[in-house]
């Protein structure tokens, strides 16, 4: 599969009081059409300042993205113009937040916020775009989708913010999808269905998927391929089979060490 987008030693750092802090040192993976990548690793390692930086989203003026490229489908974005940035951003790279109550807006409602992308990225009706909007909120799950499309986020449960945020990131259709811990605040049984959610629309109109979490269960059930990172950097690449069966970095061994196991949660709950 030809690579539809490529990191190569990406860098990031931001000015503190006490001079610049790397948060990102040489981090390289590619992402495939169609294929779909997990990124995992624990708090603070790296995983959203990744996604962000593929974005144009780097926090400003203390973060700077200081080397390395981005090439999305052979186009550096590192050195691309925020101009040009806004033309892909929502539209040919969308990413789904990991806290749909802080991104999306209480004061327009859902189907506001689908509409005005589609008709900014589109240049469609509005007419046509509310159309898209009820179409999108039934296709991920939304019930009775041409009343709620008028409701606003607040008078929405969490899995169904996380849904309208799919519907959004979906609404152009975009080439690469980028789901940034889409499922931390959901409990399992929800978690499942966003994540069937996400593979089937996946199959149904074959855009690339970049998933970061921390959750070693989701990577597993979800990816075809895994970058862990550590500290900022890349410690282990491989394909999901292989980062199973054989992990080589030791990092990437303490965490899978880490993460509880069935069978030895049950013996404590038959001994207590």
């Amino acid at each position: 599969m030809d690579n539809l987008l490529e990191i190569e030693r990406l860098e990031v750092e931001f000015d503190t009081w006490d001079g610049r802090v790397r948060v990102l040192d040489g981090v390289s993976f590619s992402l495939a059409a169609g294929e779909t990548l997990g990124i995992v690793g624990e708090s603070g390692c790296g995983k959203s300042m990744t996604a962000l930086a593929i974005m144009g989203l780097v926090p400003r003026p203390a973060g700077h993205v200081t080397g390395g490229s981005i090439r999305f489908a052979g186009e550096d974005l590192v050195r691309a113009p925020e101009s040009r940035l806004r033309q892909l951003r929502g539209n040919r790279i969308a990413m789904i937040f990991q806290e749909p109550m802080t991104s999306l807006n209480p004061v327009m409602s859902i189907g506001e916020q689908i509409a005005e992308a589609v008709m900014l990225h589109q240049k469609a009706s509005r007419e046509r775009a509310w159309r898209k909007a009820v179409t999108l909120l039934d296709k991920v799950g939304i019930p009775n989708a041409a009343e709620r499309v008028n409701d606003y986020p607040h008078q929405f449960s969490g899995g169904m913010r996380q849904r309208a945020m799919i519907a959004i990131a979906l609404s152009c259709e975009p080439d690469v999808l980028i789901a940034d811990e889409p499922t931390t605040a959901l409990d399992v049984t929800i978690e499942a269905q966003i994540l069937r959610l996400i593979r089937r629309l996946q199959e149904n109109r074959g855009f690339s998927v970049l998933f970061i979490t921390h959750d070693l269960g989701v990577v597993r059930s979800v990816s075809d391929r895994v970058v862990v990172l550590y500290a900022g950097r890349g410690a282990e690449s491989a394909t999901t089979v292989t980062l199973f069966e054989a992990p080589e970095h030791p990092y990437t061994r303490g965490l899978m060490a880490a993460v509880p196991h069935v069978a030895a949660r049950r013996k404590e709950g038959l001994a207590s």
